[in-house]
This record gives structure tokens, sequence and C-alpha cells, in this order.
């Protein structure tokens, strides 16, 4: 078995630093020259998922954000982060002076500019966070959205979903109930109200269960006003919560069930034509009733003792119905709020690849 390396001696006696510590100080410079670089609290942006081909992902997002960007907001300006003001020219004397505004210039001139969408590293595989600045996410997707709905033009290949972001905090509950008070009062706070569901995703993250989550933040849309109500068809709402690591993402966006949950791919799809549904529908109930006819001619015999099952379901029918308002007062109404919202999440669990 091969003895672990050890770290070179250098002439003067010291030992070569280990590469990490080259990385950390080169990620460190990229931060502060551009902002961050990963997903963290505080930022707002846009989610996509896509499949294995992250980086042309991240090619598809820039060519549509920016196309549709600049039509919203008009042409990109571009802004150093630390730009420092020239001296004066008394300084240039000086041979100190003269040298930091040499450097400052360099650094300026070399910095990343501040754009006004940049990608960062989301923490989970075929995911890609573009972070925005200076713009809405959610009016930004929903306007990609409609119009692709109303053309039917396809103008990607590899995004799949793109989600907005408005709004990040720590994926811990408590953190997470604390921010959603203050996040969800623009939608939901009297005297603004309206339907709305909840759906969540959770990626590379263990320590945070989905029924609690969906029960806090649906007794939160309650709190804020009573009028609000869950509609798991078709929501004017729909509370969107993605989870990635330690980060939670949150946003509330209108159509998702229009768009086919946000879905490029699904939304210019051309719905299938109702003639050939009905068809399908008529065929299936034409079978039905030939199985159910050659089912009566033979068993003729076993008709009688049939007949006899309608009371004992009825019977039945009597039982289930006693129980349910019992258990309907019990619960209350906040309860079944959230049943119907965590039915609603778990269906949609593996929709949000």
């Amino acid at each position: 078995m091969a003895a672990p390396a050890q770290q070179t001696s250098q002439p003067g006696g010291g030992k070569r630093k280990g590469k990490a510590q080259y990385v950390l100080a080169k990620r460190a410079r990229r931060c502060d020259a551009g902002g961050p670089r990963q997903l963290e609290p505080g930022l707002q942006g846009i989610l996509i998922t896509c499949n294995m081909n992250e980086r042309k992902c991240v090619e598809e997002a820039y060519s549509l954000l920016n196309e549709y960007g600049d039509d919203m907001y008009g042409p990109e300006k571009f802004t150093d982060k630390d730009q420092q003001p020239s001296g004066s020219e008394g300084e240039d004397d000086d041979a100190e002076a003269a040298l930091k505004k040499e450097v400052g210039d360099i650094k300026a001139s070399t910095e990343m500019r501040l754009r006004r969408f940049q990608s960062v590293e989301s923490g989970a595989n075929n995911v890609v966070f573009i972070r925005t600045l200076g713009i809405e996410p959610e009016k930004l997707v929903h306007h990609i959205l409609q119009d692709m709905y109303k053309t039917k033009k396809k103008k990607t290949r590899v995004i799949l979903r793109m989600l907005p972001i408005s709004g990040t905090c720590k994926a811990f509950l408590e953190d997470m109930k604390k921010y959603a008070e203050t996040f969800l009062e623009p939608w939901f706070k009297a005297p603004n109200k309206g339907t709305f569901q909840i759906v969540y995703k959770s990626r590379n993250n263990s320590h945070v269960n989905r029924e609690e989550v969906i029960r806090e933040l649906a007794g939160i849309v309650c709190t804020l006003n009573s009028e609000n109500k869950v509609d798991l068809t078709n929501p004017q709402y729909t509370v969107v919560v993605e989870i990635i690591k330690a980060v939670c993402c949150l946003s509330v966006v209108k159509d998702y069930m229009l768009f086919r949950k946000y879905n490029l791919q699904e939304v210019v799809k051309s719905p299938k034509d109702p003639s050939q549904l009905n068809s399908k529908q008529g065929n299936g109930k034409e079978t039905k009733l030939e199985s159910a006819d050659k089912s009566d001619q033979n068993n003729t015999a076993e008709g009688k003792n049939n007949q006899q099952v309608p009371a004992n379901t009825e019977e039945l029918g009597q039982t289930k119905l006693t129980s349910n308002p019992q258990v309907a007062n019990e619960g209350g109404a906040k309860p079944e709020l959230a049943s119907q919202a965590t039915e609603e999440s778990k269906s949609n669990e593996n929709d949000l690849s």
C-alpha cells in the first residue's frame, strides 16, 4: 500500500501550501468581485431544472432571459461594484498616491461586472439558479410563459421548468415561519384574498418535514385572511416551496396550472383534440356496456342474491355520513386546508425535477 503523500519543503525551510487554500482564496476573491457564487439566503432569482446538460441550460437561460428582459426593462446597463473615483491632480505628484490609483484602476478593469442575470451554484444536480438584479422574477417568468403559451413557439431544448424565486431564507422551520409571515402579505393579507395551493420540493435536505412545512404555511395564509381558501384544481395563487440543502426558496405565482406547472416544454404543446377524447370515452363506455351485458346473461342466478347488497351499502353509507361530520367538527377548518394542501404536494412532489 502506498504511503500518504507528504508536503514538499521549500528551500527556506517552510512547507508548500495545500491546493485547497488557493482554491478557497480564489473563491473569496470571486465573491468580493462579482457577488455571491452560490445559493444563499437573501437572494432573488430564477430556479431552472434541466436534464443532465447544465452548461447548455445556462446558455439557454441567458439567451431567453436577456431577450425578454430587454423587452420589459430595456437594454442592460453595466455597473462595477467598487468603482473608485479618480484622484485629483495634486495627488499625481505623490508617488504613493499614484501607486494606489494605478492599483485601483487595474482592479476596476479586471473585476466582474454586476450583471442583470448571473448564474450561481445551486447545490443540486440538474438545477440551475440564475440570480437577478433590479427586476421582479415572478413578472418576468410569467411574461415569458404567457408569450410562449400564446405563440406555441418552442425556444429551449434543455430547460424544463423555470420557477421565479422572490425570496430565500434558511431552511429551518422556525426561520421559514418567521420569513413567510411577512413574505406572503402582499398576496394574502386582508383586504387581499384568493384561492391557493402549496407545492413543495426538497433536494439534498433531510431535516425538514414536508407535512409540517405545508401545514404551517397554510396556517399562515389563513391567518392573514380567513377568506383565503384552498383550491387544488385551478387556484389563483400557487405558493412554491423549493428547498436545496440549507436554503429555502419561496415564491407566489399565477396561472400555475394553465402554464403546465411552469414547464417550458409542455406550455408550447397544443391541447388535444376534444373529438378524439370524446371518441375514446365513447368507446370505453361501449366496451363497459358490452361486458356488463355479458355478465348479466351469465350470472342471472346470482342477481337475486345481489339484490340484498344495496341494503348493506345504505347502512355503510349511513355510518360513513354520521362519522364524517364528527371529524370535520373536531379538526376545524385549518387541518382541512393543511390536509388538502398536503395531498396536492404529494401529487406534485415528483413533477418538479
